[in-house]
């Protein structure tokens, strides 16, 4: 099978809802921005990497939307979607070696003028997705060296070797969602899930002891208070703590949708993104550790 990805890219005019469509000389037809999978590249990885590539245009990517299958002559192709939201500050589409014309078009427009089935399946599901939210990302720190083998206090228990690795390689995960904000967990190992990736962004670390573990076993209440207030922000944010405390998080936050937290623990690297509109979460997307043990 062959993996790619892709956006559906999208504005908002006075009148209505625009999305990207792509013309691409080789095929000669009308796509949703997608490409395929690099090896060891995240899924939506690649769909960003894809967006800029085609388009040259500057987003915040939401809510996943669908996969698709269709036939190539190389064999089966599944692709995956999110939606994409232009930049105010984007810059102009400018002709490339795949794309030479980009137009932008109502949700009825672009799925008359699409080539492919598929993609008037992604465009008909985007409409029907909560996709005009903002994220709020609840990521688990990275792989820590286990409690048993660090002699000195908890919160000062560092990243192993795997979970280094993990940090390192955030960047390409989140980077995808114009992050405004990141907050972290006082312990070391929270810190340094976040750091390098607060910097390549240009963002001040915002560190807080509301949502660490030694605080969460005395008073439970101000994490979730923390996480209730970062919820009414219109800005994508990122918080890194850890799991005993970001399930519960979940589960106040998310009273309006079924989602069964128990059996969905986080395992290290791994985050919840959910999609919200100041007030209620509306959909909830989970994205693997971008390295795995």
């Amino acid at each position: 099978m062959i993996f790619a990805a892709g956006a559906v890219v999208w504005r908002r005019t006075k009148k209505n809802v625009e999305i990207a469509l792509v013309h691409r000389p080789k095929y000669d037809d009308w796509s949703l921005p997608k490409g395929k999978q690099d090896t060891g590249e995240a899924l939506i990885a690649c769909a960003f990497r894809e967006v800029i590539e085609e388009t040259n245009l500057k987003v915040a990517f939401g809510p996943f939307i669908a996969d698709t299958e269709y036939f190539v002559p190389d064999g089966l192709k599944k692709v995956y979607y999110w939606s994409a939201r232009l930049a105010d500050d984007s810059p102009e589409f400018h002709p490339n070696d795949e794309v030479d014309l980009l137009e932008w078009h109502s949700l009825e427009s672009a799925v008359e003028k699409v080539t492919r089935d598929s993609d008037r399946e992604v465009i008909e599901k985007f409409g029907s997705i909560p996709y005009d939210t903002y994220p709020l990302i609840m990521l688990r720190h990275a792989k820590a060296l286990a409690r048993e083998e660090w002699q000195g206090e908890d919160e000062d228990r560092p990243l192993q070797q795997l979970g280094q690795q993990q940090a390192h390689r955030a960047l390409s995960l989140y980077q995808v969602y114009g992050l405004e904000q990141i907050h972290t967990s006082d312990a070391v190992r929270c810190h340094d899930t976040v750091e390098q990736m607060a910097k390549a962004l240009d963002i001040p670390l915002t560190i807080t002891n509301k949502v660490s573990e030694y605080t969460w076993k005395k008073n439970k209440e101000k994490a979730i208070d923390y996480a209730k207030d970062l919820i009414k922000e219109n800005e994508p944010i990122l918080l890194c703590s850890h799991n005993p405390v970001l399930p519960r998080m979940m589960e106040k936050l998310t009273k309006k949708i079924d989602f069964d937290y128990p059996s969905n623990k986080l395992e290290p690297g791994e985050s919840w993104v959910l999609h919200h509109d100041k007030k209620d979460v509306l959909q909830i997307d989970r994205l693997d550790a971008p390295v795995k043990e």
